[in-house]
């Protein structure tokens, strides 16, 4: 399994047995499965998500929106529930490249990645328990 680091964005294979060990990233020692979501923005998000293994969910977001600001503890909540996908968040502000070039017309937008593919979106605020089920629902395959 390949896991790219959040941090570096160091590719770090790691054995499917030895996920829930806890692994870290070979090159800057980062947490690579921490229960969080973390940033992604232009620079890094092809390069994470592209070459990830694990499911990616990505929240589109902005510090403006109110129902962005109501999700974000909804959207911790599901991550750390689902420790075997990686969840990460996308400031449509910051990165405007990446939000342009998937059409992201409105705030919150979820997008589910599989091999770096999008297998699933969804628009609108949602509880933690409604995002863990939709998450399940289109990760499999």
């Amino acid at each position: 399994m390949h896991v790219v680091c959040p941090q570096c964005s160091a590719t770090n294979r790691i054995p499917d047995e030895r996920l829930g060990d806890g692994p870290v990233c070979a090159r800057c020692k980062a947490p690579l499965l921490e229960a969080a979501p973390f940033a992604l923005g232009d620079a890094n998000f092809d390069s994470y998500v592209g070459r990830t293994e694990l499911p990616v969910v990505v929240d589109f977001w902005a510090d403006w929106c109110g129902p962005c600001r109501m999700m974000a503890p909804q959207f911790e909540a599901a991550a750390r529930q689902l420790p075997q996908v990686r969840f990460a968040k996308v400031d449509t502000e910051a990165a405007r490249q990446t939000a342009a070039r998937f059409g992201i017309r409105s705030i919150p937008t979820l997008m589910l990645f599989r091999n770096g593919v999008e297998v699933a979106r969804q628009a609108g605020a949602m509880s933690a328990a409604d995002i863990v089920r939709w998450v399940q629902s289109h990760a499999r395959g």
